[in-house]
């Protein structure tokens, strides 16, 4: 029998509840295939702070080196809030473990379900079509870049006095640039063959390089993938206006922490978007939603971005491409037949097929089960 050991990190809010739902689904696909999922949890973000001070805790690090993948729920929230530079923030966690595996690519697949398509905040019209990858860089730009405050500088307060001032540094190198680039033209080639490079070359210095490396690499090794350049604020405009016209979005990290969340909500809730970081070590498969700390506790959660981020886990991680497609195939047919969790239902879901989180992640393994 196989075994592959995960590092679980169910993190704050929602994420334990929605975590539960993950190791329950991977139960029955391990006993389904013949494979053991070895659980080793770990503590990220909240939780890491609250118990050890720190967000992301050597303990962590190590047992997320030593795992054949990790799988995170969610960090954050209110609790943790705090502007005071000096003080562990839950991101502080993410941004490390992500560095600390060398993680520097970020794929979001974002897919419109037939049965969501009124849940969107797009006419259905405008959904027709609509699959895209979004390949984010993920340990560059301005959230590693040099960062700083200063007191007392002259003329920085209003009316011209002494204050305060910040900055933050968006600084990219080729090698950075080149690599995840390569991992969006070697996507689209097993999809639609086209790559938008999203930039903001029109006023930013790293972006005049970004655009530079990416058709020097077209050029020479990628001739065949159709390349289109966009700005950034003409993207946003387009993700709303013609998203079909998308198949993989390659752009820096801050570009694709903010296009990746509009995109999101295109399939009408974030609750149904997963994600896998990958790089130089073990991978990391997470949901795009937070930590929703409003409905914690409640059994309320949407587990399917959750459950899909396992979907991606085990074709990236583990090649188990058969237990994955049945996994996609539970989650669309469960959909299909009018399941919904709160916040993908409409007025006019019945009131017996809106069911909890635990609920919700029952359905999905029965009908793994029985496919």
């Amino acid at each position: 029998m196989t075994t592959y050991r995960i590092c679980l990190l169910p993190g704050d809010g929602i994420g334990p509840e929605i975590m539960a739902e993950a190791a329950k689904v991977l139960g029955v696909i391990g006993t389904k295939h013949d494979v053991a999922f070895e659980f080793d949890e770990a503590l990220l973000g909240g939780a890491a702070i609250d118990s050890t001070g720190t967000a992301l805790p050597e303990e962590t690090l190590a047992k997320a080196k030593a795992a054949d993948a990790v799988l995170l729920a969610a960090i954050g929230g209110p609790k943790w809030d705090t502007t005071d530079p000096s003080k562990p923030r839950p991101e502080q966690g993410l941004l490390g473990i992500r560095k600390g595996l060398g993680l520097f690519s970020n794929l979001r697949p974002v897919k419109i379900y037939d049965a969501l398509r009124d849940a969107s905040s797009l006419k259905p019209e405008f959904l027709e079509g609509v699959d895209m990858l979004i390949v984010r860089e993920l340990t560059g730009g301005l959230y590693f870049g040099d960062r700083g405050r200063e007191t007392d500088v002259a003329g920085a307060a209003p009316g011209g006095g002494a204050g305060k001032r910040a900055h933050d540094t968006m600084t990219y190198s080729e090698f950075e640039i080149e690599r995840i680039a390569r991992i969006a033209f070697d996507s689209a080639r097993t999809r639609r063959n086209k790559v938008h490079s999203v930039d903001k070359a029109n006023v930013l210095e790293s972006s005049r390089l970004w655009r530079e490396v990416v058709h020097g690499l077209h050029a020479a090794e990628y001739s065949d993938v159709e390349l289109v350049d966009q700005l950034v604020d003409n993207s946003a405009m387009q993700l709303v206006r013609n998203p079909a016209q998308f198949d993989v979005i390659v752009t820096e990290n801050m570009f694709g922490d903010i296009l990746s969340d509009e995109a999101s909500m295109l399939t009408g809730s974030l609750g149904m978007l997963a994600s896998a970081s990958l790089g130089d070590g073990t991978a990391l498969y997470e949901p795009s939603h937070g930590s929703a700390p409003d409905i914690a506790g409640l059994g309320v959660a949407n587990p399917l971005a959750m459950l899909l981020s396992v979907e991606l886990m085990l074709r990236h991680s583990f090649a188990m491409n058969a237990a994955a497609d049945e996994l996609a195939l539970a989650i669309d047919g469960l959909l299909a037949a009018g399941w919904r969790t709160r916040d993908i239902a409409s007025p006019e879901t019945p009131d017996d097929r809106i069911v909890g989180t635990a609920e919700m992640g029952d359905l999905v393994a029965r009908r793994i089960l029985a496919e």
